[in-house]
């Protein structure tokens, strides 16, 4: 059972696995196996990416994502679970931001969708506590 130094070291260890300068990217394959041990989100996207593209079911480099977009994934929802600074949130979507640079080739579906996944979970929850704080200033005025 996890603890609570176990929980909010977690951004620390997915920002540890984070390497914006690797020169090579590790892929870890979405095998049926594995299915069981990931977010429910990724398995969708997994799912609808073998679905729309018959090419992903007969090369398994359709149906990897690399270290660095599940570490930023996990980094940024290890932010929202435990209610991160704006702040923190912001650097993590440079993050995402580089990454998606690096992930522009045709072959890279899948970290596309997890990153544009990982962009737009935090971009609703900055939007969302933005539009919480422009309600309460305009409730003192």
């Amino acid at each position: 059972m996890a603890t609570i130094s176990d929980v909010c070291s977690c951004p620390h260890r997915s920002y540890r696995l984070f390497n914006p300068e690797a020169k090579r990217l590790s892929s870890i394959p979405i095998f049926p196996e594995f299915v069981q041990f990931l977010d429910d989100d990724i398995v969708s996207l997994t799912a609808l990416t073998l679905i729309i593209n018959p090419k992903c079911r007969q090369y398994v480099r359709y149906a990897t994502v690399t270290q660095l977009t599940l570490s930023l994934y996990l980094m940024t929802q290890c932010q929202l679970k435990l209610r991160h600074s704006m702040a923190s949130l912001a650097q993590t979507l440079d993050y995402v931001e580089d990454a998606e640079r690096i992930h522009s080739c045709r072959h890279c579906t899948l970290d596309q969708l997890v990153l544009k996944l990982t962009e737009r979970k935090a971009v609703t929850y900055i939007n969302f506590h933005l539009q919480a704080i422009c309600r309460d200033e305009t409730v003192a005025v």
